[in-house]
């Protein structure tokens, strides 16, 4: 039997909250199984899940994932409901969803451009982002995948470099004569290196899921005989400094750490177990359960935190992994 993970799909716009969730496990079940919407054989239907009004169906044949993915359209239809109920469907590995949170600062912009129309602009080139309101200080924050930010930052640094040179400027006359002193040490400097300051620096922002599943499984991309790699772990990004003794070293390692991170990011998924055990003993046996699974799953990631598991891998060892642990914590 082909795995669980090829055999499953997501399924989004379940009407959540209308009927109880067993109820609308089975309207899911009979939808899935009538060979007018292309279905087969359903092994299990996982509804509820963390996500508000998302189910996952889990069927005997890997065929028919392939089959209910080319219904134009599922109406999830029964006389219970109000009404019918649009679906969609998607390929459970059809990418990853790891997604991080950042806090944008757009002070920068607010003598050239009218924040609020620079907001509307980045929600129509981002649609995969989420945005939070405009704090008066210029802040905002920002929810969703990380190459959809990384997207968006390159996108503001455009932005900002087609500001006029003139606006950039500082208009203060300190300021002025702190950029004249700073420039006067600049120069200073190119003339008489310092002795210390001969190796190069390159400056990368991860995932930073990523950057533990890499350094878990990928340590060599990060440990490099030609340059020094440090991170720093921010929340959900994490910022590497590369440093090395010639400039095309530095490049180079980062172009291979960047060249990791896309690949996986396109392959690995990210799930999260609460840890809702009342007692101390039950959450330390749920831990301990997740890491005799590792033996089962050794390309899964499992980051404790005192509320929950994150648990990183590819989707169909991810969704195994959680499936086991349902199973054998009941």
């Amino acid at each position: 039997m082909a795995a669980r993970g090829t055999r499953t799909v997501v399924i989004a716009g379940v009407p959540a909250g209308l009927l109880e969730d067993e109820l609308l496990a089975d309207i899911l079940t009979i939808h899935f199984q009538r060979s007018r919407n292309n279905g087969g054989d359903v092994e299990q239907v996982t509804y509820p899940t963390r996500t508000a009004g998302v189910a996952y169906v889990t069927f005997e044949d890997a065929g028919v994932v392939e089959r209910v993915l080319k219904k134009d359209q599922h109406l999830l239809q029964d006389k219970r409901l109000p009404g019918p109920f649009p679906l969609a469907v998607t390929r459970y590995c059809h990418q990853a969803f790891l997604g991080v949170t950042s806090t944008l600062s757009m002070a920068v912009f607010r003598d050239h451009l009218v924040l609020e129309d620079l907001v509307a602009e980045m929600k129509q080139q981002s649609p995969a982002l989420s945005f939070g309101p405009l704090q008066r200080d210029g802040h905002i924050a920002v929810q969703g995948p990380f190459p959809a930010l990384r997207v968006l930052r390159d996108f503001l640094l455009l932005k900002a470099k087609s500001l006029p040179e003139e606006e950039k400027r500082d208009r203060k006359p300190h300021q002025r004569a702190r950029r004249k002193l700073q420039e006067h040490r600049g120069a200073a400097e190119r003339r008489n290196p310092p002795r210390n300051a001969q190796r190069e620096k390159q400056v990368l922002v991860l995932d930073t899921d990523i950057y533990h599943y890499m350094k878990r499984f990928h340590a060599k991309a990060l440990q490099r005989s030609d340059a020094v790699i440090s991170g720093v772990t921010d929340g959900d990004i994490t910022t590497l400094c590369i440093e090395s003794a010639a400039d095309a070293q530095g490049l180079k390692a980062k172009k291979m750490i960047e060249n990791y991170s896309a690949e996986l990011q396109n392959i690995l998924r990210k799930e999260r177990i609460c840890l809702e055990e009342p007692s101390r003993a039950g959450r330390q046996r749920l831990r301990q359960l997740c890491e005799r699974l590792k033996a089962q799953y050794p390309t899964v990631l499992t980051i404790p935190y005192d509320t929950h598991l994150d648990v990183v891998g590819t989707s169909a060892d991810v969704f195994g992994f959680t499936e086991e642990v349902k199973r054998l914590s009941r």
